[in-house]
Parts: C-alpha cells; sequence; structure tokens
C-alpha cells in the first residue's frame, strides 16, 4: 500500500463548472480504483482558471462589493472541493464502498518577504488575445502575460509554500481511513502577523503545495495530473521530444537550457524534483493516462 498525493491541474479541470463536473466523473473512477486496491489518496486541485473567473466577475459587477482575492481563492476551494466531493463519493457508492472524503478549506504560510510578491507570474483566469489583454491593463490594472503560445492571462505573485496550517487534521484524517481534498488552488496563502494569520493576494502554485503537503504527510508518490500526456523539450516543435522515465540531474540540466515554460511546465517540474529529491518518485501525465500514471506506466517517471 502507497500513500499518493494527487494534484489535478486547474486548466485540465474544463472551462466552467458544468464542464469541469463532466471530467471530474471520468477521474473520480482512477481515484476509486487506487482506493480500491487499498492505496491512501490525498487530493490537491489547481484553481487558476477558477480564481480568476470568480475574482472577474466581483470586478466587474456594479451591485456587488469588492471581494478580496484570499476570499476567492476560498470560494475555488469550496466548489470544485464540493465537485471533487461529489464525483468521487458517487463513485464509491456505485461500487458499494463504505468510505468518507473530506474537502478542507486550506491555509498555506508563505513568508511575508517571498521576492515572489515583486514579481507576478503566476497565470490566472481566461486566456485572451493582445487587444483584450492591453484593454484589461488599461482598465482593471491587471499585469498580462503571453502563456506558452495559447493567448495572453493575468499574472498573480506566486510565493513559496513553507507549512500547512491544517496539517495535523490532515493527518488525523488519513490515519482514520478518510479520503481527503485539500491545498485546493495551492491553498489560501498567508503570512504570520504575530500570533495571527492574514490572507494575502497572491496563488501559490498548487504543484509546490501538494509536493510540501507529500513531504508533510510522507507520502510515497506524488502525481501531477495536467493536460499533456508527458514532460517534452522541444515543446511545439518539429524536434518535440517526451520524456519518460528522467533523472532529477536531467531534468535540472534542461531546466539550464530553459526548455519548460516559466508559468506553465516549469513550476511541475520544480516541485517534482524536490518532492523526488528525497528518495520518493514524482511523476506527471495526463488526466486521459491517470490511471496508467498511478501504477508508474505511463507520464514522465521522476525517481529521487
Amino acid at each position: 500500500m502507497s500513500r499518493l498525493v494527487v494534484s489535478l491541474g486547474g486548466n485540465a479541470l474544463g472551462k466552467n463548472p458544468q464542464e469541469q463536473k463532466d471530467l471530474l466523473k471520468d477521474i473520480a473512477v482512477h481515484i476509486v480504483e487506487l482506493i480500491k486496491d487499498g492505496h491512501e489518496v490525498v487530493i490537491a486541485h489547481g484553481n487558476g482558471p477558477q480564481v480568476g473567473m470568480i475574482n472577474l466577475a466581483f470586478s466587474e459587477s456594479s451591485s456587488t462589493p469588492a471581494m478580496p482575492f484570499p476570499e476567492c481563492g476560498a470560494m475555488s476551494q469550496g466548489y470544485i472541493g464540493y465537485h471533487l466531493q461529489n464525483s468521487i463519493g458517487n463513485e464509491l457508492a456505485k461500487q458499494n464502498i463504505d468510505k468518507s472524503i473530506a474537502a478542507i478549506v486550506t491555509q498555506v504560510i508563505v513568508d511575508e518577504a517571498d521576492k515572489a510578491f515583486d514579481c507576478p507570474t503566476k497565470p490566472i483566469g481566461s486566456f485572451y488575445s493582445l487587444d483584450e489583454s492591453i484593454k484589461l491593463k488599461e482598465i482593471m490594472g491587471y499585469d498580462m502575460v503571453e502563456d506558452s503560445g495559447r493567448g495572453y492571462r493575468r499574472v498573480v505573485p506566486s510565493p513559496m509554500p513553507i507549512d500547512v496550517k491544517e496539517k495535523e487534521m490532515i493527518k488525523s484524517l488519513l490515519k482514520d481511513n478518510h479520503i481527503v481534498i485539500t491545498v485546493g488552488g495551492g491553498g489560501i496563502p498567508v503570512v504570520k502577523k504575530g500570533h495571527t494569520l492574514e490572507g494575502v493576494a497572491a496563488v501559490i502554485d498548487k504543484d509546490n503545495a501538494s509536493a510540501k503537503l507529500a513531504e508533510i504527510i510522507d507520502a510515497d508518490i506524488l502525481v501531477i495530473l495536467t493536460a499533456v500526456d508527458n514532460v517534452y523539450i522541444n515543446f511545439g516543435k518539429e524536434n518535440e521530444e517526451a520524456l519518460h522515465e528522467v533523472s532529477i540531474t536531467r531534468l535540472e540540466e534542461l531546466i539550464k537550457e530553459k526548455q519548460f515554460a516559466e508559468g506553465s511546465m516549469l513550476p511541475k517540474i520544480k516541485a517534482s524534483i524536490n518532492f523526488a529529491k528525497n528518495k520518493k518518485i514524482s511523476v506527471i501525465a495526463s488526466l486521459d493516462n491517470a490511471e496508467a500514471a498511478f501504477k508508474l506506466e505511463a507520464g514522465t517517471i521522476i525517481k529521487g
């Protein structure tokens, strides 16, 4: 039996709530197969498109008050967590498996002095054309960047996670044999102010948060599920090449060669390396290949 942290990409969860619910029906089947095999499962998820959608909806509304970014993150944790609970719970019931699942609104501690606050890099929300991005920058004051050849997106600070506030609760739930959904969207970023925690306007990369969580709970495998089957070098070019099993040393060389996009694959690679360095296993694969990835038969496998 292994303990797995499964990290679902926000972009891979669809463009709207209904599409997300439909996609999660399939991933629920794969996760329940893991549970049937006796594995302990912790599920994390991204929220880039979703938190951007929530934030933009409040920003554009003339009848509702502005909503602070941490609260938008909490809202995305809530509704994505509900969809995961519902889809996995329905699949458990369908297969007559008596097991409970809990989604935790999670605070993740970051350093107020993190240099990321001076250099926004984390893409959130929808993709826009160049003209649309210029208008959003002028009207809303957003920082906009081109993202992986797919259009322009808003970027916000992405500080590194230091600790997970609710970690003892997560450990207790796992000890009692429950399925846990946590650090959604990388967790709500909070900083220490004396004896209190205060939310900050940022989005923690969910893969960094997942790797930190996996380290904290002593997971055996970190599985990052995204929109592509593998990590690629020369991505989108004629000489594109999929990586299957790759060493940490080789990945570090490829990072120096700037093979991976800053706001896309690079955070996944770095998070995978950080976890695998502890003599663990990281996998980056597509949602479509989830079940094979859980068995280390698909995706890009990184071993420490």
